[in-house]
């Protein structure tokens, strides 16, 4: 898969990416790490960001209850990149946690429960 990129100095909507739930789509997620990176000029932190994005898709391949999940790379600010992968929109944290939710959603639901 090739991805495509342009460059975004910071802000959104930066880069981003829908994949099938498997281990597979780690390889994908750290492409579109490494060229967001890349068009950032930010090659020296590649290396750091490849283990936090394989671990990050390995959580949500074993951890997830959808088919897909989504890859995320945004950088809010000069010196600040946020790698995020999320199961796709669902219902509201605040309502608590739905068959439909990841775990992590549920835990995250948990702690907004008065």
């Amino acid at each position: 898969m090739t991805v495509m990129a342009t460059p975004h100095p910071t802000g959104s909507p930066g880069y981003s990416e829908t994949l099938p739930r498997k281990p597979e789509s780690a390889a994908v997620a750290r492409t579109l790490v490494r060229t967001a990176l890349a068009a950032w000029g930010l090659e020296e932190h590649i290396d750091d960001a490849m283990v936090v994005i394989t671990e990050l898709v390995s959580n949500a391949v074993e951890h997830g209850r959808l088919a897909s999940i989504r890859v995320v790379v945004t950088r809010p600010a000069e010196h600040w990149v946020r790698l995020g992968v999320v199961d796709p929109p669902g219902p509201s944290l605040c309502c608590g946690p739905t068959p439909t939710e990841t775990r992590s959603a549920a835990v995250a639901s948990s702690w907004s429960t008065p």
